[in-house]
């Protein structure tokens, strides 16, 4: 195969965000549903990877820019941690995934994509869920796009409220 064809993530590529902290800039955005911002909490918010691993691969980090782990308050960290509970049992809910992957990229050389801004990853897995595609051609294969993945969890947070 020399060619996987996903024109949607087109919107995604070569985007600079310059200066600005993508997170920050998506908090502070009056346009939740366009940001894929799924959840405000008092100290902490949920959005999903603009590039997932898995459908339903959400991050969660501290309103306050901060990029450290060590640099969160004990509050930042206690809701942090209550606030991924959180997110585990709605992407059960949602998803009927078989696992989860969920950590924590600390500075660029540890993976971060936005090393300014702390955020844990919280990846849904099912298993059989790996194939060829991320080994042999560097490439994943989403099976749904993000904004029918955000309706879903919106939808599912609802329900339950």
């Amino acid at each position: 195969m020399d060619r996987l064809w996903a024109p949607w993530r087109t919107v995604y590529i070569g985007r600079d965000h310059g200066d600005t902290c993508i997170f920050c800039e998506k908090l502070h955005s009056d346009h939740d549903e366009a940001n894929y911002l799924l959840f405000r909490g008092e100290k902490t918010f949920v959005i999903l990877n603009l590039y997932p691993y898995s459908n339903g691969h959400l991050l969660v980090a501290p309103k306050r820019h901060v990029g450290d782990l060590v640099d969160l308050t004990r509050e930042e960290m206690l809701e942090l941690g209550e606030t991924t509970r959180q997110m585990v049992v709605l992407l059960r809910k949602a998803f009927r995934p078989d696992g989860f992957n969920i950590g924590v990229n600390l500075g660029t050389i540890a993976g971060a994509g936005v090393p300014g801004h702390f955020h844990v990853h919280i990846v849904p897995r099912w298993a059989g869920d790996t194939n060829f595609m991320p080994v042999l051609g560097d490439v994943r294969v989403i099976s749904e796009a993000l904004e029918v993945t955000y309706r879903k969890l919106k939808e599912t947070m609802e329900a339950k409220s």
